[in-house]
């Protein structure tokens, strides 16, 4: 399902754009930090988005807005770009996702989903430094498993 040229692509950028639908119905769109995880058995690539520490106008992360519309709607789509005074260069993948949430404090959160939430905060860990100080493994991540992949542009340029 993801070429080898996308996921490449997706491995290497930093952010993501994440898009959910809010409750109202409209379109709610927010800046990530993400991680590229394993496939699921399915083949379906999986995407992890942590829950941190940094400031929010909620504290609780089961009541943050776009966790609110992915309980509610678990579609979810994410845009990942490359933008470049050189056009040539311009790239960008839409993934459309089912959304959910790996929680550790859920009641049967252990086993499988606990090894792939360990799994997602070491990954997580590695790709951005500023984790290192934050308190992921006790805090849920948003799990996206890409249903439908659409390309464009130059995603193989350096």
């Amino acid at each position: 399902m993801v070429d080898d040229r996308s996921r490449a692509f997706l491995v290497a950028a930093r952010t993501a754009t994440l898009a959910t639908i809010a409750l109202s119905g409209r379109p709610r769109l927010v800046p990530i930090c993400f991680v590229v995880g394993e496939d699921d058995p399915a083949g379906r690539l999986r995407i992890y988005s942590p829950l941190d520490e940094k400031a929010k106008a909620i504290a609780d992360p089961h009541r943050l807005a776009r966790v609110r519309d992915v309980l509610a709607r678990p579609e979810a789509t994410l845009l990942i770009d490359r933008w470049s005074e050189d056009w040539d260069r311009l790239a960008w993948l839409r993934l459309e996702t089912s959304a959910d949430l790996l929680d550790p404090s859920a009641h049967g959160a252990a086993g499988e989903h606990e090894r792939e939430h360990s799994d997602a905060i070491a990954g997580l860990r590695t790709k951005y430094p500023q984790y290192a100080g934050h308190r992921l493994e006790v805090r849920p991540v948003l799990r996206f498993t890409v249903q439908r992949v659409v390309a464009w542009g130059a995603l193989g340029a350096d």
